[in-house]
């Protein structure tokens, strides 16, 4: 047996300092508890920071209801950031809130490590106070205990063994580690039809290897009169042709919409360069000399060969090895091969910026994962609960277990073995309690996009601000059992105890049903 250097103890472990797993250490610590946050990489945050998808994936009522106090929170520290910093305007040119990136994919665009800043500010009073401790580059490889009731996680930091035992664990890993390590049961891929009874799951029964594409984002300035082509990766060819790299995107029905990289015309009324920019150097810094930065999440990068999720170490390692170069091979066939507006090929002003995401290569520090392992919990949540044509008459999905609220179409990228692309419009809904409790284990908690969602419904639950949701949800519910002696299924189950907690979260800043006004609106 390993022998274990140190040994901490807490209220609350979250494992993985994704965007939930901050959410969630946040809460807890704002609940009194006394927290410990682990990460396997050196960044907090996750999709937005470590991942590099700060342009925020939201819903157009984001401006309007803000699903918890804390994100409104962070949303305006990222703003008044760059308020600060660039003296930027409040509002944009037509209005709407400042926008740093002015990138057209959302409303608040801006760079990831401004992300990460904010983030750790906001901790920073439970860090200084003593109440949360994060460990970094900590990746958990044991559990203690049983399915049935966890003791302690193990995990290794840079080689130095840690235990660490805590009453109750957050699961907050964007692929849901813990739950092979604790030995719960759970579900990865498509589920089959004939289960869920969703009309677009899987026919021929389910297919857990059918795990959405995942993708290692880098971000790019646009230098101009410059050359900052790289070395072309090894077996650029074969990306080129598989993937196939290429400006142009297809609708469900294989319809083309090809986009131009600056220019807008009838067609292609949004160039692909200000898709996810998350600097506009015209808006924050005129007349500086700076340049626009964009981030590349784009479907030319998106890798869906295979997943490395339950697989031999080795076979993780060659997979992510070869996302890599396919994300290198797109940014070298946009500086080499993709068409020019003006005419000609390749945009070599392209500049990679390893220093903007803390890496050698200048890809993400980790990939941006759009599936997990999901636990198998109280409740299950399907695409018909929350598809806007299942359920007709209503204008939001209602759970009667609700801690939080979300809306985002139900958006399926390819996935191993389907190359197929959904994106399904969803009624604004509500979070289930159930979907985040293991149906095996009394004191653990899913706190990211490892929830009891289907393969389909993922699709929707899988945002950064739901994933907050989620994250914030399973915190304060982790920090009020610690308070009163209870379980979460307890809390679940016993409907005094349930009203009691939703309670709380009312006065915490946590929306638990969408706001009957923002809903009319929909309707004008």
């Amino acid at each position: 047996m390993t022998q274990i250097n140190r040994t901490l103890k807490c209220d609350v472990a979250v494992i993985g300092g994704s965007l939930g797993g901050v959410a969630a250490a946040l809460a807890a610590a704002q609940s009194d508890a006394r927290v410990i946050l682990t990460e396997a990489c050196a960044w907090i945050g996750g999709q937005v920071t470590s991942q590099a998808v700060a342009p925020l994936d939201e819903n157009r009522l984001i401006e309007q209801v803000a699903p918890t106090r804390n994100y409104a929170d962070f949303r305006a520290q990222i703003r008044r950031y760059y308020q600060d910093r660039y003296q930027a305007p409040d509002v944009m040119p037509d209005g709407a809130p400042l926008n740093p990136g002015n990138g057209w994919v959302s409303s608040l665009c801006f760079e990831p490590k401004v992300g990460l800043e904010v983030l750790q500010g906001m901790l920073q009073p439970y860090i200084n106070s003593g109440q949360i401790e994060i460990l970094l580059n900590a990746q958990p490889v044991s559990c203690t205990g049983s399915p049935d009731h966890l003791e302690a996680v193990r995990l290794d930091q840079a080689g130095a063994p840690i235990e660490i035992r805590a009453r109750y664990f957050l699961d907050a890993t964007d692929t849901g580690d813990l739950l092979p390590l604790a030995g719960l049961p759970y579900t990865t891929g498509a589920e089959a039809r004939d289960d869920t009874g969703e009309v677009d799951a899987s026919p021929d029964g389910p297919h857990p290897e059918r795990i959405q594409s995942f993708t290692y984002c880098f971000l790019v300035e646009f230098c101009p009169g410059e050359n900052h082509t790289i070395e072309k990766p090894r077996e650029y060819e074969e990306f080129r042709e598989r993937q196939p790299y290429s400006l142009t995107l297809f609708d469900r029905e294989g319809n083309p919409r090809p986009f131009h990289f600056f220019k807008a015309t009838p067609q292609s009324p949004l160039p692909f360069w200000t898709y996810r920019r998350v600097f506009d150097a015209e808006l924050l810094a005129p007349n500086s000399g700076r340049n626009d930065i964009a981030l590349i999440n784009w479907h030319g990068n998106d890798y869906h060969w295979a997943s490395p999720i339950d697989q031999p170490p080795a076979r993780q390692q060659q997979i992510l090895e070869e996302a890599k170069r396919l994300s290198l091979g797109f940014l070298y066939w946009l500086q080499t091969e993709a068409p020019r507006d003006e005419g000609g090929f390749g945009y070599p002003e392209l500049r990679l910026l390893p220093e903007a995401l803390g890496t050698s290569d200048g890809l993400s520090m980790a990939p941006y994962w759009r599936e997990s392992r999901r636990i198998k919990g109280l409740r299950r949540i399907t695409a018909q609960d929350i598809l806007r044509e299942t359920n007709p008459g209503k204008d939001q999905a209602a759970f009667p277990d609700s801690v939080g609220i979300g809306w985002y179409a139900m958006d399926l990228h390819p996935a191993v073995g389907d190359d197929t692309s959904m994106y399904a419009p969803t009624l604004p809904f509500q979070i289930p309690l159930g979907a985040m409790i293991p149906a095996a284990c009394d004191n653990l908690v899913a706190a990211c996009k490892n929830i009891n969602t289907t393969h389909l419904s993922n699709g929707a639950y899988r945002l950064q601000p739901v994933e907050w949701s989620i994250g914030e949800a399973a915190g304060r519910l982790a920090a009020w059992c610690c308070a009163n002696g209870l379980t979460p299924a307890r809390v679940h189950s016993d409907l005094v105890q349930f009203k009691a907690f939703q309670a709380e979260l009312h006065r915490s800043g946590v929306a638990t049903e969408w706001p009957q006004e923002a809903l009319d609106s929909l309707k004008d």
